[in-house]
C-alpha cells in the first residue's frame, strides 16, 4: 500500500521559508517519481515540483522555479520541498504525489498515489 503523509506546513510572513516534508513507505519511495502539487480556495490543483526515483530529473512550475527546492533523503525515505521567498500567492495546501513513472510529470494525471495535504498560509 502506497501512503504519504505531509508535514511542515504553517503560517510564514512574505518573504520567509517552509520546509515541507513527505514521508513516504520504502517500496513508494524506491519506485515512484516524487512530486509536490498545490491548490488554493477555488482553485484546480497545480503542480510545483517532482523528482525522479533516481534524483537525477528535477523539474519545477515556472512561478517557483527561482524560489523552490526539492530533494530527497534516501536513508528517511522522505521528499522535501524547501521553499523561499514567500510570497501570499504561494498560500494553498500542498499535496505530496507519487508516480509509477520514471520521468517526472506535471499533470495531475500523472500521479497515482495522493497525501492527505498540509496547508501553508503566507501573510503579506
Amino acid at each position: 500500500q502506497v501512503q504519504l503523509v505531509e508535514s511542515g506546513g504553517g503560517l510564514v510572513q512574505a518573504g520567509g521559508s517552509l520546509r515541507l516534508s513527505c514521508a513516504a513507505s520504502e517500496r513508494t519511495f524506491s519506485r515512484h517519481t516524487l512530486g509536490w502539487f498545490r491548490q488554493a480556495p477555488g482553485k484546480e490543483r497545480e503542480f510545483v515540483a517532482a523528482i525522479s526515483r533516481s534524483g537525477g530529473s528535477v523539474i519545477f512550475a515556472d512561478s517557483v522555479k527561482d524560489r523552490f527546492t526539492i530533494y530527497t533523503d534516501n536513508v528517511k525515505n522522505m521528499v522535501y520541498l524547501q521553499m523561499n521567498s514567500l510570497k501570499p500567492e504561494d498560500t494553498a495546501v500542498y499535496y505530496c504525489a507519487a508516480a509509477n513513472r520514471i520521468v517526472p510529470g506535471r499533470g495531475f494525471s500523472d500521479y497515482d498515489y495522493w497525501g492527505q495535504g498540509t496547508q501553508v498560509t503566507v501573510s503579506s
